[in-house]
């Protein structure tokens, strides 16, 4: 009986968590940056441009630089997706989606510390991975 209200006390602390994530001014910046993304017809076009080209580009690397259009493939994918990355509101998504990314890292790391010092919590930012818990930059397989 005990375990299970340890439970559901965990669960009610994981939802005020949740709650107090999605209420924050990152989440809400986030969730306006990608509104405004999604309501752009001029970025939405630069992303579905850059998207298709992405499929040709993907069935261009099957073959390489053997391919006919390899050249012309890659040069168009990578004019696409610099003009979709300079476009303002790309831009500021990307920026508002990194800051919530950090964010949850964070909130992460805090908890697997919180249980202990040995639980590795893969955030998939160097600073966190191997700020924490590692001796070394980790990869190397020597730690443990």
């Amino acid at each position: 009986m005990l375990a299970t209200l340890e439970r559901i006390e965990l669960l009610e602390y994981a939802e005020n968590l949740a709650r107090m994530v999605l209420e924050s001014d990152i989440a809400e910046q986030y969730s306006v940056s990608l509104n405004k993304m999604k309501n752009n017809k001029i970025a939405q076009q630069k992303i579905n441009r850059f998207v298709r080209l992405k499929e040709l580009y993907e069935e261009v690397q099957r073959f390489g630089k053997y391919h006919p259009d390899y050249k012309k493939v890659m040069k168009q994918v990578r004019e696409s997706k610099r003009e979709m990355d300079l476009d303002p509101l790309v831009a500021e998504f990307k920026l508002a989606e990194n800051d919530l990314q950090s964010l949850l890292d964070e909130i992460s790391m805090l908890i697997g510390g919180a249980v202990s010092k040995n639980i590795k919590v893969p955030t998939g930012n160097p600073f966190f991975d191997t700020g924490h818990g590692s001796s070394c930059g980790g990869g190397c397989g020597g730690c443990g």
